[in-house]
């Protein structure tokens, strides 16, 4: 029975060690290694006899405080400070910091101000542990200064350290507040990230370059530099936090030997699928200036009479050698890019121009829908040219409307809804889309100028199989109602959709159980036919 009960408080001891952010070791008098806490490790880069040897001469040395290097593998050697206690018989329990940072200080790196590598790699800890949960990734992005040395050489250490401590101003600029950012050792620095898929890395990345490209003003001279990125996926590369840092080191050293001035990922199939989107950067940014982009049109159909009401505008981009090529692939880069603006004025002034086109036509009076992207919300012109697309096409303002993202509404809010607020002044009327996936509250919306709400998709696909989505489609055609705005369903694509949505009072749907976004001629003929008949 105590031979079971001793296992047993060892094993919940190192449970608790793994979870800690604090470096803590447990020896025994000899200065054997009992436990020894997850930063303390990778602190370490346990594993190694001589760093356990050298360990535990510095446990057993006398004085409460041991200064000096350990080797922590590779042949390289870490600078620590070990605080150690010894009021249990038997047992030296010791606190590790690197030189320079004292154990109970906030944890910031003294050189940069950055959070310190035990900080950094709690953090990685836990994206790990969210993303595995929310079915995301973590991209562990290891990035090194190419040739640091010509500076200190020329300049001193002191120099150096200056230029450091600057790029890491830059590079916390380059990511999410919910993103870790370290610097790792010497001219190494770490940034972790929950992303939902390879282009997020890489934007990331190219967000480094573009930061790193500008000059650094050290000691009133110019420098000019270049970084590597080493760039490790979890779960793809790695399954734990060790395992991707090493995964990270190796793509590092894999794009320095490369040339410098790179990144790389761990598998040539990242790297391949990386250089892709590269590619279709570079061809969007053609076919902006080669005016290759299409304007669809999704009609949105009133369910008691079947007739198209309204429609919405959707961006197509036909590559003359790739043919056409999906959304969901250029517009996050268009975003990040910035070419979302050009691309965003396009859809806009086409969309006006093209219904004026129709009104002449004789085609009825029908409200077009236009996304607005995040960028182009927070753009101080956005309002004057919305004003200068209405008066050169000739498009009355009620029959346009914006469509705006729950999402979009969180950030800068003052400035968000005096913009909003300017659009309703001009008689557009402003949807949210994908109303129930964002995160604006109640207390919010009240103050909002909008129009109209849109339940997202999500939503409405599994109201037949899912009690909890379809009351939250009741809740908001409700919420709608109470406030006094239109509603309409997105997503719809099968009778019983249709069924679900007239029965609780949504009398507009957009989905392909109508129709899919249809070019202008082929919309034209569907709105001339009047109502829309499916077989049941």
């Amino acid at each position: 029975m105590s031979s079971g009960t001793a296992v047993g408080v060892g094993d919940v001891i190192s449970a608790l060690l793994s979870r800690i952010s604090e470096a803590v070791i447990i020896a025994d008098e000899a200065g054997c290694v009992l436990h020894i806490s997850r930063t303390a490790s990778e602190m370490l880069r346990w594993g190694g006899s001589p760093t356990a040897a050298a360990l535990a001469a510095a446990l057993c040395s006398e004085g409460d405080t041991w200064r000096g290097t350990l080797p922590v593998g590779n042949g390289n050697e870490k600078t620590v400070v070990l605080h150690k206690n010894r009021d249990r018989p038997g047992i030296i329990l010791a606190s590790l910091a690197e030189d320079g940072e004292a154990p109970g200080e906030t944890g910031v790196d003294p050189l940069t101000g950055l959070p310190n590598r035990a900080i950094f790699l709690d953090r990685l800890h836990q994206s790990i542990l969210g993303a595995s949960r929310s079915k995301k990734s973590v991209a562990m992005l290891l990035v090194g200064v190419d040739r640091l040395a010509i500076v200190n050489d020329a300049l001193g250490f002191g120099a150096g350290d200056r230029l450091l401590a600057e790029l890491a101003g830059r590079l916390n600029q380059c990511v999410r507040a919910t993103d870790a950012v370290t610097r790792l050792d010497g001219d190494h620095f770490g940034l972790a990230l929950v992303i939902s898929s390879l282009t997020d890395s890489v934007l990331v990345a190219e967000k480094v370059f573009h930061a790193v490209a500008k000059p650094f003003l050290i000691d009133g001279r110019e420098l000019f530099i270049t970084v590597s990125i080493g760039i490790g996926l979890y779960p793809a590369d790695a399954g734990n936090q060790g395992d991707l840092i090493k995964k990270s080191e190796s793509a590092l050293r894999y794009a320095k030997s490369s040339g410098r001035n790179q990144y790389k990922f761990v598998s040539n199939d990242m790297n391949a699928r990386a250089r892709h989107r590269l590619e279709l950067e570079s061809r969007l940014r053609r076919a902006l200036i080669q005016k290759e982009f299409l304007v669809y049109y999704q009609p949105k159909v009133d369910v008691e009479s079947s007739m198209v009401v309204g429609m919405e505008a959707l961006v197509r981009w036909k590559d003359p050698e790739q043919g056409m090529i999906s959304p969901v692939d250029f517009i996050p880069i268009a975003e990040e890019t910035g070419l979302i603006i050009g691309i965003g004025h396009f859809v806009l002034a086409e969309a006006c121009r093209q219904n004026v086109q129709w009104l002449a036509e004789g085609l009825p009076h029908l409200k077009v829908s236009v996304n607005v992207s995040v960028r182009q919300l927070r753009s101080r012109t956005l309002v004057d040219e919305i004003g200068i697309v209405l008066r050169t096409s000739g498009l009355p303002a009620e029959m346009l409307e914006l469509e705006i993202t729950e999402s979009m509404l969180v950030d800068n809010v003052d400035a968000t809804l005096a913009t909003l607020r300017a659009i309703r002044d001009l008689g557009v009327g402003l949807s949210i889309d994908d109303f129930g996936t964002g995160y604006s509250s109640l207390s919010y919306l009240s103050q909002l100028p909008i129009t109209t709400m849109k339940i997202d998709r999500a939503f409405v696909s599994d109201v037949e199989s899912n009690g909890k989505a379809a009351e939250i489609a009741r809740a908001i055609i409700g919420l709608s109602k109470g406030l006094k705005l239109d509603v309409i369903a997105e997503g719809a694509e099968t009778l019983a959709h249709i069924d679900f949505l007239r029965e609780h009072g949504c009398a507009l749907v957009q989905g392909f159980y109508y129709s899919r976004p249809l070019p202008p001629k082929e919309f034209a003929e569907l709105v001339r036919r009047g109502p829309i008949v499916r077989d049941a």
